[in-house]
């Protein structure tokens, strides 16, 4: 990409901005070097690392890039054999340590939540746990070599320590000596060449022997090194020496383990550089409030509320532009400050922005094209005093673009064939754009020539375009309106200002009669576009209204099927629970019979136990939606029953007569057997119907028993009183005796003993009874009567 375009649409300030959210100095570089690309999956892999980016930063905070510095001058220095100072060592641990932190960081992020790209970078940062720990050993945090580095340097520390005690011990008591006192110019003990002194007056210099180091500015002082101590300081000037063989020692050997590791941590930078320059990117975007847009290289644009990075987003007005599709060409006409130059720089800003990786401050949805390159001949619009100089600047760099640009370009142009004659300028601006728009490139221009506007009309593939400006306010409202050519408003101008209402009309008349049609043409086009923009927010208030309703629906539509389901799931585990309980029963029951046949030596039929299992299993329920018509027996009309009257019941399809009747029940005699019925299970059989003949009843609920039929061997009568339980056991013991059955139990519980008394009474006198007990232990005890039939 050409640097002159970057200079004119200002990428550099969006790289400066990108260096200000880069957490280490490699990231700044990569922000600063930046360019766009015009490779389509390049691009579109920059956009996803930025996008990892973003996400990372959204779920995880800021990626751990601290103590990472560019440490490549001390790794060259290391392999060529220089020797490391102890602050090089320390950085190169604390970006190697910084580069494990953003390695674990980036690949947890990665295991929660797809990163992939920001993975592949991590995963080749190579790991140097034993080259860190070894410098941070030897080094501490003010990169100052410590005694643990070596036994031998915390000797000779030691060494240091004591000779350096020793020799202020010395000095400190002379200095405490009276005669001393009155010859020292103040008793301290100082340093001068890393030698401990005393600063004596110049009188007295030969009541001391030693050296002198130094003097006063005034040679009133001398400091002086006593003789007693020469021998000590010189002894304590060797172990310094020793000191700083030693330390060069550890850090030689350190540099030579560094050495070993040069190039991958060459890499690690280069690979750490790539990861925190995504990781800016993704927090420029977040302080733009910018969103990644659809890449492609077809010379398709769209944008959805683009808005110029470099503007403050509170102020700047939103634009929406597509080009690429229907037309290839805009031209764009309006009024001076209207925002012409400003569009044209966000479209070609933002584009650049994309091709370098970058999300755009547009809203989603936004579509940008990957060009092989962008020109622009942008610069602001001149007074009356333009002259040919200007005139030949733009000509000469329109000239360079014609010469360089491809279908796959896209070019801008400012202000086209301004600068001369109108007329001639009008015609120039037209046969280039002619020549540009038969090459195919992508090309917005913006002009004040009317002509130009015809020209769009004109041509396919070539759309007009303006921006608005606002007559009741006199000033422009900065939006970009594609489709509709800008006005003139020069007349309206003036009317509001105050001119003459004559002056006006005369210069009305001035205007041929061509541009006056073309005038009324866009008024009333841009009147129609008004009447047509606010039927449009009508109609998209009534479309989001119903949106609504019909989600809304479609969640009371959800919830009710869901509740709906969750009954008939309900109601069908309740039934087939049921017929599983039934079953058991059943099962139990035929088991018992099978067992009490042996006994006895009665035969049960195994075809007819096979008969009953198969309509037990036949009996599982189905759920259906209830029919919406049909009667049911209780919707039938109010009968009178009678004793005498012969009725039908319902749950044995037996017919039988009506011995006695109570408010809410009857007995009814059945054959042989006398049944108490709720009046509800009846009904009344009259005239013709009574008279016919009796129907034989289906064998699977006849009360004509025999050995053979399935009958339960107990009876439970908790609950009931003598009565009832008299009429109970004596139909049990009735289908017990058809049925073969020998023994029998009834329950009626231990309670006050009233109803085992008259159970106890009634089988006595009951003519199918052979005898009876109480239950042993393990069949009821004293609530059980165990029956034994004859």
């Amino acid at each position: 990409m050409d640097d002159k375009i970057l200079h004119t649409l200002e990428f550099s300030k969006i790289t400066y901005k990108l260096t200000q959210h880069a957490a280490t100095s490699l990231g700044k570089a990569a922000a600063e070097a930046v360019r766009p690309s015009s490779d389509l999956e390049t691009v579109k892999q920059s956009l996803q690392a930025t996008d990892e980016a973003f996400k990372a930063e959204r779920l995880k905070g800021h990626a751990p890039f601290g103590g990472i510095t560019d440490i490549r001058a001390s790794l060259l220095r290391s392999r060529i054999g220089g020797t490391l100072n102890p602050g090089e060592l320390l950085e190169i641990a604390e970006t190697a340590r910084g580069s494990r932190r953003v390695k674990r960081h980036i690949l947890q992020l990665h295991s929660d939540d797809a990163t992939p790209l920001l993975a592949a970078l991590a995963e080749q940062l190579s790991e140097h746990k034993a080259l860190e720990d070894a410098i941070f050993l030897c080094i501490d945090d003010q990169g100052e070599v410590m005694d643990s580095a070596s036994a031998e340097l915390a000797g000779i520390r030691r060494e240091i320590r004591n000779g350096e005690a020793r020799i202020r011990e010395k000095l400190e008591g002379m200095i405490r000596s009276s005669s001393v006192q009155k010859m020292l110019q103040d008793a301290i003990v100082t340093l001068r060449n890393d030698r401990y002194v005393i600063p004596v007056k110049q009188e007295y210099r030969s009541h001391f022997g030693g050296i002198v180091h130094d003097q006063s500015g005034s040679g009133a002082t001398l400091f002086i090194e006593p003789e007693v101590i020469v021998n000590l300081n010189n002894k304590l000037r060797e172990s310094r020496l020793s000191e700083t063989r030693e330390i060069e020692k550890i850090l030689q050997k350190l540099t030579a383990q560094t050495a070993e590791y040069v190039d991958d941590l060459l890499l690690n930078l280069d690979l750490l550089g790539q990861l925190d320059f995504a990781f800016a990117k993704a927090r420029l975007a977040h302080a733009m409030s910018a969103t990644m847009p659809r890449m492609n290289d077809r010379g398709y644009l769209k944008l959805r509320k683009g808005r110029h990075p470099l503007l403050a987003r509170e102020k700047v007005v939103p634009i929406d532009v597509e080009l690429g599709n229907d037309y290839t060409s805009i031209i764009v006409t309006g009024p001076n400050t209207g925002g012409k130059t400003v569009s044209l720089k966000t479209i070609g800003l933002l584009s650049l922005m994309a091709m370098s990786g970058m999300f755009v401050p547009a809203e989603d949805g936004s579509q940008l094209c990957v060009f092989d390159a962008i020109y622009a001949d942008i610069g602001d619009e001149q007074s009356i005093e333009q002259n040919l100089s200007t005139f030949s600047s733009h000509l000469t760099n329109i000239i360079r673009i014609l010469k360089t640009m491809t279908p796959k370009s896209l070019v801008l142009l400012d202000e086209l064939g301004a600068g001369t004659d109108p007329a001639e300028g009008s015609a120039l601006a037209i046969a280039i754009l002619e020549h540009m728009h038969r090459m195919g490139c992508r090309i917005i221009a913006t002009t004040h020539y009317s002509e130009l506007k015809a020209y769009a009309y004109n041509r396919k593939a070539v759309i007009n375009a303006s921006m608005e400006f606002d007559v009741a306010t006199l000033s422009p409202t900065y939006r970009l309106l594609v489709g509709v050519p800008g006005r003139s408003n020069a007349f309206a101008i003036a009317e509001r200002l105050g001119l003459q209402r004559g002056i006006i009309d005369h210069a009305r008349g001035e205007v041929s009669e061509e541009d006056m049609r073309v005038e009324n043409m866009i008024a009333s086009l841009e009147e129609d576009r008004l009447g047509a923009e606010a039927e449009r927010h009508t109609a998209e208030a009534l479309r989001k209204e119903m949106e609504e309703l019909r989600a809304k629906h479609e969640r009371e539509r959800a919830k009710f099927e869901e509740q709906r389901d969750k009954l008939l799931a309900k109601a069908q585990e309740d039934a087939n629970e049921a017929i599983a309980k039934a079953k058991r029963e059943a099962e139990q029951i035929i088991a018992d019979l099978r067992k009490l046949a042996k006994e006895e030596g009665a035969s049960v039929k195994e075809h007819k136990l096979i008969e009953a299992r198969r309509k037990l299993d036949e009996a599982d329920p189905q759920l259906h939606k209830p029919a919406k018509s049909g009667k049911s027996k209780s919707s039938s009309k109010p009968q009178r029953i009678e004793p005498g009257d012969e009725v039908m019941v319902y749950s044995l399809n037996q017919r039988g007569h009506v011995v006695e009747r109570s408010a809410n029940d009857a007995v009814v005699q059945l054959g042989i057997l006398k049944m108490k019925v709720a009046l509800g299970d009846l009904e009344l059989i009259k005239g013709a119907e009574a008279a016919k003949p009796q129907q034989q009843p289906k064998q699977a609920a006849s009360l004509k028993r025999t050995r053979d039929e399935n009958v339960r061997m107990e009876l439970d009568l908790r609950g009931a009183n003598l009565e009832e339980a008299f009429l109970e056991v004596d139909r049990f013991l009735d289908e017990s005796f058809l049925a073969g059955l020998g023994q029998v139990y009834i329950i009626h519980g231990k309670g006050t003993g009233v109803l085992r008394t008259g159970i106890s009474e009634f089988l006595r006198r009951h003519k199918h009874v052979k005898s009876y007990r109480i239950g042993n232990y393990g069949e009821g005890g004293t609530g059980v009567t165990v029956a034994e039939l004859k």
